[in-house]
């Protein structure tokens, strides 16, 4: 029961994030009600239903931390409507590694569980808050910031919307050591060894 419950909030929760977040849009303007892609011959009302949602609210526990985005790459009638969205599943002492979104703030609702987050100002002050099913939290446009279920037997699930169509995001751990930049300056940078930046790469994937 609670299960179906909770289905239901989350296309309940979609629906109230679309109406908040296409009257607060960053995107710029367009000059026509909606923009068509080129391809399309004719438009209907599919051209503005996104289904595949469904298949994410009804699966089970990912074994780590898994986000699906909805924008107007996945969903090409956003194009131009200043609204995405993103489902963000963590399994127990799953982590969202610190990441920004360049192009907009973030507002999440957790509908499952509850969750750690926190983001840092530029003036480097860390807030946190820990959030129980129902909260809602606000990330400002291009700061970094995470997400953390420190429960070590349930999962959490968040919605998230945002106030561009490509929102954007910006991975801290890959951009910073996945990247190419030479082993040297990031150990200057981190006030560390090579070797330590090595094993770093290593464990993320990157080229040590």
């Amino acid at each position: 029961m609670a299960s179906t419950m909770l289905k239901h909030l989350l296309f309940f929760t979609v629906a109230v994030f679309a109406t908040s977040w296409i009257a607060q849009a960053s995107d710029p303007d367009i000059l026509s009600d909606f923009i068509v892609p080129v391809n399309y011959n004719a438009i209907n009302g599919s051209f503005f239903t996104y289904t595949g949602m469904r298949e994410v609210i009804y699966s089970s526990v990912p074994p780590n931390f898994k986000v699906t985005k909805v924008s107007m790459a996945e969903f090409p009638a956003l194009n131009g409507q200043s609204v995405s969205f993103a489902v963000l599943q963590y399994p127990a002492e799953g982590v969202n590694p610190p990441h920004t979104h360049p192009r907009s703030a973030e507002h999440l609702f957790v509908v499952e569980g509850s969750l750690v987050v926190g983001f840092v100002d530029t003036t480097n002050k860390l807030y946190t808050q820990t959030l129980e099913f129902g909260d809602m939290f606000v990330f400002p446009k291009g700061l970094v910031h995470f997400q953390y279920n420190a429960d070590a037997q349930q999962p959490a699930v968040a919605i998230s919307a945002f106030g561009s169509a490509n929102a954007g995001t910006v991975s801290v751990p890959l951009s910073v050591f996945t990247t190419g930049i030479d082993d040297g300056i990031l150990a200057k940078s981190f006030k560390t060894d090579v070797a330590t930046i090595q094993k770093i790469k290593t464990g993320l994937g990157g080229k040590a």
